[in-house]
């Protein structure tokens, strides 16, 4: 991964942990590294664990950020959700699975948050 893709994806990243604060979440962990892959941001929302994959672009060229999360990103991120939840993270707590969508164009950015993304059945 290039640089530049590096940093906007830290850029999208920092831009959805902020937004999801405003809205009411704690912030948990930032790019939690699991042995069975990573999870950009989880987060607690009342009764809920959050966990959350953040897709940033410049453009719509290559499609919205959203639709990279495809079905084997999902499994993905729902096999590291199950490793954390087996670790005793979350007791308790409902485990729902959001998509924060990050469009950044020049000085403008468009955040669309999509809670319940996906969930344990696909």
């Amino acid at each position: 991964m290039t640089e530049e893709r590096l940093r906007l994806g830290k850029q999208g990243e920092e831009v959805a942990a902020r937004y999801l604060a405003a809205q009411g979440m704690k912030i948990l962990e930032r790019n939690l590294r699991t042995p069975l892959g990573e999870i950009d941001l989880v987060a607690r929302y009342k009764t809920m664990l959050v966990f959350v994959e953040v897709k940033t672009r410049r453009s719509h060229s290559f499609g919205l950020p959203q639709e990279a999360v495809g079905t084997r990103k999902q499994r993905q991120i729902l096999r590291s959700a199950q490793w954390y939840l087996a670790a005793g993270n979350g007791s308790g707590l409902q485990p729902r699975f959001d998509v924060v969508a990050v469009l950044v164009a020049g000085e403008t950015v468009e955040i669309e948050h999509l809670p319940d993304a996906f969930g344990l059945d696909g």
